[in-house]
């Protein structure tokens, strides 16, 4: 009897060592997984570098710059530059192909093509693995010289692969399992009924904002927004009819995330005008030289509910 004691604290020490052992494990996975995305994402800026290069030099122009690309999400991309060119529709179709064919991660993709001065497509076309999805319309058509935008998104799989996922997903499937059986089970937590819990919605006219679910909602229709989108209008909906800086939109929406917003705020302040078009008594207009304003008129006064 005396022995089993001494058993327990055996069988304890070794659970500890292997629950130890996969942490540190799942931690080394994760940062190489995050030190391969990292080299990922840089190979696929410099290749689309490379198609605005090939662009300017199709244009007969091998003097002026491709800007810095622009990663506007985790698959979103934006490629500006230094002067106006002209482009062949059908040559920026087989460019693309041709370069991102050396990104493994790269088989789905939409291209759209934007004016600089109000967002609006120029040109666009959807690449697709299976090739009879493909949707490239209008090759013949050879646009006039511009400022242009090209916005590259590719399908949500990106970087990471099913692979890591998986990986990842076992270990912490067996640190888990490790963790029930060497901890005792904590209690859960009491869930709040719906009626007490938190809501966050504000109305804006005859629109009704859901910052929660990020969505728009005119006439019981639900418009959805994206992330950035959605921060961008909680910004305006805070200070409605005062005039909002663009340098504190540009700090507050993109500074933490170290990236070159450019022309990206005229994107979204675009997308959402676009959105918010329904009702006529809310609108965002420019203030030049200062910055941007969300006018509501006087007799829809949006307001919070809590």
């Amino acid at each position: 009897m005396s022995d089993s004691p001494n058993l327990l604290s055996g069988k304890r020490k070794y659970l500890f060592g292997l629950l130890l052992f996969l942490f540190i494990s799942l931690i080394g996975v994760a940062f190489g997984i995050r030190d391969r995305d990292d080299f990922d994402v840089s190979r696929r800026e410099v290749l689309l570098r490379k198609i605005g290069h090939e662009l300017l030099l199709q244009s007969g122009d091998s003097t002026s710059r491709v800007l810095p690309v622009e990663k506007l999400g985790d698959n979103e991309y934006q490629v500006r530059f230094e002067k106006e060119f002209t482009f062949q529709p059908g040559s920026l179709v087989s460019t693309t192909q041709r370069l991102l064919a050396q990104d493994p991660f790269a088989s789905d993709y939409i291209v759209n093509v934007l004016n600089c001065a109000n967002a609006s497509v120029a040109y666009g076309y959807a690449i697709s693995k299976n090739k009879k999805d493909d949707i490239v319309p209008c090759l013949g058509r050879r646009q006039p010289v511009a400022c242009y935008i090209i916005n590259i998104k590719f399908k949500p799989s990106g970087i990471t692969t099913a692979k890591n996922t998986y990986l990842l997903g076992g270990g912490l499937l067996c640190l888990a399992v490790v963790g029930l059986i060497f901890f005792r089970p904590v209690k859960p937590r009491k869930v709040l009924p719906v009626d007490d819990q938190h809501t966050d919605m504000i109305t804006l006219g005859a629109v009704l904002f859901d910052t929660k679910n990020r969505k728009l909602i005119i006439d019981g229709i639900a418009t959805d927004l994206t992330g950035t989108e959605t921060r961008v209008l909680s910004i305006f909906a805070k200070s409605q009819n005062e005039i909002i800086e663009r340098s504190r939109l540009q700090k507050e929406i993109w500074e933490d995330e170290g990236v070159i917003v450019g022309r990206s705020l005229d994107m979204f302040i675009s997308k959402l005008r676009k959105k918010l078009e329904p009702d006529p008594n809310i609108k965002i207009v420019v203030i030049r030289g200062k910055g941007y304003r969300l006018e509501v008129s006087a007799s829809e006064e949006s307001y919070r509910i809590r």
